[in-house]
């Protein structure tokens, strides 16, 4: 035998020993691993369905295991009304075969070398919940996937669900599959994930008879994540439709939106938190006429995050009789707080308020063929001297800024007047023009007339500052009692008026 063949055989040879003493190794260490997992997975379902009337807890049913490979049985149990009436109890299984490290076979047959601890194919098995499913996916199991587990208790791998077809007399789902791979550091500390679906079509009749479809396709989420020092995520999500189309009610009235976008942002510094949220539909169409674009960004910042936690706690704690008892048919019982809930109340919306925290609608908009109009809001809170003052004081100094702006486009109310009659019947295009501009010109009208607004070219626009306890509004300066007086005597006199 030459030399390199010797020294190939010898590296054989040793990767063998290597991988079957790695596998030995890793088979009596899973167990551990799995429960760890296991416990990490239940607190996070816990923490998900705080607030609903429901639980969910995974659980480790057996565990066959074996030199290179093993076979683990996973149960996830839920209860509870959120879950439905006909299937109060429902329970998922799993089978995972797990090979172990350092070298899957799976993975050495794709090139893949870098030695993990297992490789686990796992996929749903079927029973009395998930039958139907099965049945929709052709009787093999819908939900399948692959973890690669590392030494360092990283997880990376993807997850598929299957096409799906299901009909009966009053619903029908078309689904095209999806792919979801994920990339997870130990603990699940920080988490990336990305994931498409081709297609969707869901048709139902609901108990009035009254039918509803929906469509969407090109769906495509992304996901960057890092846990917080809170126990909850923050970091960057995005999500995609390329088109959706609802159907709706008896006269299948159809809207449609192409191009829908979300995008959101979050993070913590020190106890205070920061969040966006961006929203964008290229395109709005309704009853096939074309309506306009349409875009909203939402922020907030300053919100201190242990105060935050507690009002939340205290808000689900109390808001859980009440949704078991809707869910039940039964009277709603009355929300009530105890003196030491009333206090921790207390405590914590002045702990929340010192921070000053800040929320905007950054813009709201819709823009048509012909004009724009856009909306913005931004409101700065802060504590007040005691929370027992009178409610007009106690409002002005909670709110310490607020700025709001409102533009109307002429051209764009007409525009959407235009399609409201055709959508009526109409079809005239000379009596659509009037009906329009009749509309716009009304709306402007009303609005500038109460002096509630005024016109800047071809725009409705009014503005609105607030800060210590001095407003402006449309440019006229006054104090809160003298803007709350003149803005009641207005709608006042447009009440009369209609």
């Amino acid at each position: 035998m030459n030399k390199p063949a010797v020294v190939l055989l010898g590296f054989v040879v040793a990767v063998g020993v290597v991988s079957a003493g790695g596998a030995w190794y890793t088979g009596k260490q899973l167990e551990p691993v799995l429960q760890t997992a296991i416990q990490n997975a239940n607190k996070e379902l816990k923490t998900s369905m705080a607030g609903v009337d429901g639980t969910m807890a995974l659980e480790l049913v057996s565990l066959e295991r074996g030199v290179f490979s093993s076979t683990a049985h996973y149960r996830l149990k839920a209860q509870g009304a959120v879950f439905g009436e006909d299937n109060p109890n429902p329970e998922l299984l799993f089978v995972d075969h797990i090979e172990h490290g350092p070298l899957p076979l799976s993975r050495l047959v794709t090139l893949k070398w870098l030695p993990v601890m297992a490789t686990s194919h796992y996929e749903l098995e079927k029973n009395a919940t998930t039958e139907k499913w099965f049945a929709a996916a052709k009787d093999v199991s819908p939900l399948k996937g692959v973890a690669n587990i590392g030494y360092s208790l990283s997880v990376n791998g993807n997850v598929e669900l299957l096409p799906l077809a299901f009909k009966d007399d009053k619903s029908s789902v078309s689904f095209s599959g999806a792919n979801l791979n994920f990339d997870s550091s130990a603990e699940g500390k920080k988490v990336k994930a990305d994931g498409y679906m081709n297609s969707l079509k869901v048709a139902v009749v609901d108990a009035n008879g009254s039918p509803f479809e929906a469509e969407l396709a090109g769906l495509t989420v992304a996901s960057n994540l890092e846990k917080s020092t809170f126990g909850f995520y923050t970091g960057q999500n995005t999500v995609e439709l390329t088109d959706t189309k609802l159907t709706m009610g008896p006269q299948k009235a159809v809207l449609t939106l192409k191009g829908f976008e979300q995008k959101d942002t979050s993070d913590t510094k020190d106890n205070n938190l920061a969040g966006r949220v961006d929203y964008k539909i290229d395109e709005i169409g309704y009853q096939g006429k074309p309506v306009g674009s349409a875009a909203m960004a939402l922020s907030m910042k300053n919100v201190d995050v242990p105060s935050m936690l507690v009002l939340t706690k205290l808000y689900q704690d109390k808001m859980a009789p009440v949704q078991a008892a809707a869910a039940a048919g039964e009277p709603v019982p009355e929300l009530q707080l105890s003196d030491a809930e009333q206090a921790l109340a207390d405590t914590n919306v002045n702990q929340l308020l010192a921070a000053k925290p800040q929320v905007a609608v950054e813009n709201l908009s819709l823009k048509t063929t012909r004009g724009e109009s856009k909306f913005s809001l931004v409101v700065d809170l802060a504590k007040p001297s005691s929370m027992e003052l009178p409610p007009l004081e106690l409002g002005k100094q909670i709110i310490a800024l607020l700025d709001a702006n409102l533009s109307l486009s002429k051209p764009m109310i007409a525009d959407v007047a235009a399609l409201q009659a055709q959508l009526g019947g109409v079809t005239d295009p000379e009596a659509i023009e009037q009906q329009s501009q009749m509309a716009s010109e009304m709306i402007s009208g009303m609005a500038v007339g109460t002096q509630l607004a005024t016109l800047v070219g071809s725009d409705v626009v009014s503005k609105l500052h607030y800060a210590n306890n001095e407003v402006t509004f449309n440019g006229q300066k006054m104090t809160v009692e003298q803007f709350l007086s003149f803005v009641m005597s207005k709608v006042g006199a447009m009440g009369g008026a209609q």
